[in-house]
């Protein structure tokens, strides 16, 4: 199954691909934002050319799990791609992906002129990560439990 993660930001748009098992999270791209229409779509066509099952849209919650003004605009947008591409859309939590993503381009040392370029197609990444490791955390619990304890 190939999954792809939308980091949704009003200036840059981070784009995250599955590999076609479902395993691992590869950065894709970064969008530059200029409408959504014209963002959902571009993802629209990456839908079709790179065969996504699965479109995950990242959800910024508050820290207190609370949905706030940006969650309002990425629920917004996630609407507008389940109108257009075709594949489920689902949200998933992305608090805290863009601080990981900071953390490692800096401690990659990483100029903060490069970093602006490709922080959001890294916080897809850990995004997409994150998302599918839950599937496999899920899968794995429903075999523990349907595995009989000998």
């Amino acid at each position: 199954m190939r999954i792809l993660s939308v980091d949704y930001g009003l200036a840059r748009i981070g784009l995250a691909l599955s590999d076609p098992t479902g395993f691992l999270a590869q950065g894709l791209s970064v969008l530059k934002r200029k409408s959504d229409e014209i963002a959902v779509g571009q993802i629209a066509d990456l839908v079709r050319e790179r065969e996504v099952d699965r479109v995950v849209v990242g959800l910024p919650l508050n820290m207190n799990g609370s949905t706030g003004e940006r969650a309002l605009q990425c629920q917004a947008f996630a609407e507008l791609l389940r109108n257009q591409v075709g594949v489920e859309v689902v949200m998933y939590d992305e608090r805290l992906t863009t601080v990981a993503a900071e953390r490692i381009l800096i401690e990659a040392d990483m100029r903060r002129k490069n970093r602006k370029q490709v922080i959001d197609a890294v916080a897809a990444t850990i995004l997409l990560q994150s998302y599918l490791d839950s599937l496999q955390a899920a899968r794995k619990r429903e075999q523990d439990r349907l595995t009989p304890e000998g």
